[in-house]
């Protein structure tokens, strides 16, 4: 192969990867808009809806470490297309899914998927671009900006499929995109080496998972449950000596999914938590929102999704144009500590949301200011999570970001999805009842976001200056 054709190659390649996870964030956000339909058609309470979105990311943010050291042994090309496969396979289940047990067995596959995509992913086009710092520094913009493209597609598809399709279609769409990736990841990839020895450690990941599992469910039971009861203190202590478990397993396991020690670099700890607590305050706002506007405002799919839309457009470009910006100018600690007031802010705003509200006054202006927010603490916490560690070791501080916000957006929305049902959110029917129980959702995400910002400017240790 000629020089010219295997330099297109590596930058086929390279949409192949950003079209990974474009699609793994997509995943997350075009269920938003289908909610409603899903819920139905299927028989989901109000209370147990949030699972739609939970059972995805705990398999996701659980496995995403496994999924890493997996790539590392067997290869990131066999786990690129093993992922894929995977993600295949739980579209077509989520799709065909008549009860809520097979819907949520799908969405945990597509998470399962997912986790092996991700990090191998990466860890491709570090082989593909990483010898080149200029060529590097290009592909990771790209593969970065699909991230929020995949987000903004995901809620303008969700509701044109579910407004003139169907909601299965909100999976079937992952179908043939998934068979190009098989055939693209044959054809283009590198045959990454692959360690071939070690152990995996199957324990951690059985750990933190199921631990994880078990904190989402006992905080979504529990105002239905009592927080007293035998049900609720049993799935939340089980949850506590699971993941106990895993953080003991990661200190003696000679070959750990997390080596503790790495959390000894500088900042790395503080933008992980900076990350968890994003994902903690982001993720409610987005799907308490998508209830608002169509089980309140009384808003179709179509019209739920466009109204979206100018948020993610603003994610989308805040991430592109404005933080990188804002970075250059002010560092790293400011636009993650403002981003998260804003956030924050716009979480407070949209808490006074009213039942015969409307989408100018009750819902634009709020949703812009969290969505320019998050755009700019997004970027800069993720990427001092990423650069902190060791270069040797971005890969693994890649997986450990990446899981924190899904840990922090699973147990985050499982918290506020309480407090809504606590409020009155589980009386559907109920404008008023519906519209309180969304409320304190919202005040409790930007209470969160709030939080975030304190720790972020009490722990994150460097200039405020480039």
């Amino acid at each position: 192969m000629s020089a010219a054709n295997h330099a297109s190659t590596r930058w086929w390649a390279l949409g192949l990867i950003a079209a990974a996870q474009f699609i793994v964030i997509m995943d997350t956000s075009i269920i938003g808009v289908a909610l409603p339909r899903m819920q139905a058609d299927l028989g989901f309470t109000q209370h147990n809806l949030s699972w739609v979105f939970n059972a995805y990311a705990v398999a996701f943010g659980g496995l995403l470490l496994l999924g890493g050291r997996l790539s590392d042994l067997f290869g990131a090309k066999k786990m690129f297309g093993a992922g894929w496969f995977i993600l295949l396979a739980g579209s077509l289940v989520a799709g065909v899914a008549a009860s809520v047990g097979v819907e949520l067995a799908g969405r945990a596959v597509q998470g399962i998927g997912a986790a092996l995509i991700a990090p191998s992913a990466l860890t491709l086009l570090m082989i593909l671009f990483g010898a080149n710092p200029k060529e590097l520094t290009k592909a990771l913009a790209l593969y970065g900006a699909a991230a929020p493209a995949g987000g903004t597609a995901g809620v303008f598809l969700g509701g044109v499929i579910t407004e003139y399709i169907s909601w299965p279609w909100v999976f079937y769409i992952n179908i043939p995109i998934a068979l190009v990736a098989l055939i693209g990841n044959r054809v283009l990839m590198p045959a990454a080496a692959a360690r071939g020895r070690g152990s995996i450690d199957i324990f951690g990941a059985l750990t933190v998972t199921l631990g994880l599992g078990a904190a989402v469910y006992g905080m979504i039971r529990a105002p239905e449950a009592g927080w007293g009861s035998r049900e609720t203190l049993i799935a939340l202590g089980g949850a506590t000596v699971l993941l106990v478990a895993f953080v003991i397993s990661q200190a003696v396991n000679r070959e750990p999914l997390m080596r503790l020690s790495i959390f000894r670099a500088s900042n790395l700890g503080a933008a992980n938590l900076a990350q968890m607590l994003l994902g903690g305050a982001w993720i409610p706002m987005w799907f308490f929102l998508n209830l608002y506007l169509q089980q309140v405002l009384g808003y179709t799919a179509f019209p739920s999704g466009a109204a979206l839309l100018p948020m993610t457009l603003l994610i989308m470009i805040g991430m592109i144009v404005l933080a990188p910006r804002v970075i250059a100018r002010f560092g790293l600690k400011v636009p993650t500590v403002a981003g998260l007031l804003l956030l924050a802010v716009g979480m407070g705003w949209l808490s006074l949301v009213r039942p015969g509200g409307d989408f100018w006054q009750d819902v634009l202006p709020a949703s812009l200011t969290a969505a320019l927010g998050m755009s700019l603490a997004f970027i800069p916490s993720l990427g001092t999570a990423i650069s902190s560690a060791p270069s040797a070791e971005g890969v693994l501080a890649a997986g450990i970001v990446n899981t924190s916000y899904q840990v922090g957006s699973a147990l985050g929305l499982a918290a506020m999805t309480a407090v809504a049902g606590a409020y009155g959110a589980n009386q559907l029917g109920d404008a008023t009842a519906l519209t309180r129980g969304f409320s304190a959702a919202f005040l409790g995400a930007g209470g969160i976001a709030l939080v975030g910002a304190i720790l972020a400017l009490a722990t994150l240790r460097f200039p405020s200056t480039a």
